[in-house]
């Protein structure tokens, strides 16, 4: 986990420092920093880092992190959105399920996808009611749980 949040860092260093257009240049650097990653991982943390890209006024578009106070703003949505759509959450080794009222498990979805969760490998939204979501090796639903309550402090999974 530390060699991930270190090269997270050296991404958006890279960023704020370059005008990068592609991942591919984006690679580049990265390989002259020390980190060697796919682009499938590339592109999983510029996910994570709500990377953008933004027009350069004359030619093309380049990578943009957004600022502490955007990516705050933007998590406040996503808590109210889950807030607003979760019903309960259940877990067993490796599974949380989060219940949501009809028509929410999209939103609730997004939401956890987008709070930057460590432990969360990825969501399944359900048809109409329900959010599966698979926990990275080793995570279990407490600690999901403990984490979801760190980021939303009006979580209440009773």
């Amino acid at each position: 986990m530390k060699e991930r949040l270190e090269r997270l860092k050296v991404v958006k260093t890279l960023i704020k420092a370059h005008r990068i257009d592609s991942q591919e240049t984006l690679l580049q650097l990265l390989s002259e920093s020390g980190y060697t990653v796919t682009q499938a991982t590339l592109s999983r943390d510029l996910k994570y880092l709500k990377v953008g890209k933004v027009a350069d006024g004359h030619s093309g578009y380049y990578y943009t992190v957004p600022s502490d106070e955007e990516r705050k703003e933007s998590e406040k949505h996503y808590i109210q959105d889950f807030l607003r759509g979760y019903v309960s959450v259940d877990w067993n080794e490796g599974l949380v399920v989060v219940r949501t009222f009809s028509g929410h498990s999209d939103t609730v979805a997004m939401a956890i996808d987008n709070m930057g969760m460590d432990d969360v490998l990825g969501t399944i939204s359900g048809r109409d009611n329900v959010v599966f979501i698979a926990l990275k090796r080793g995570a279990s639903g407490e600690d999901f749980v403990k984490a979801l309550k760190s980021k939303i402090p009006d979580f209440d999974p009773e």
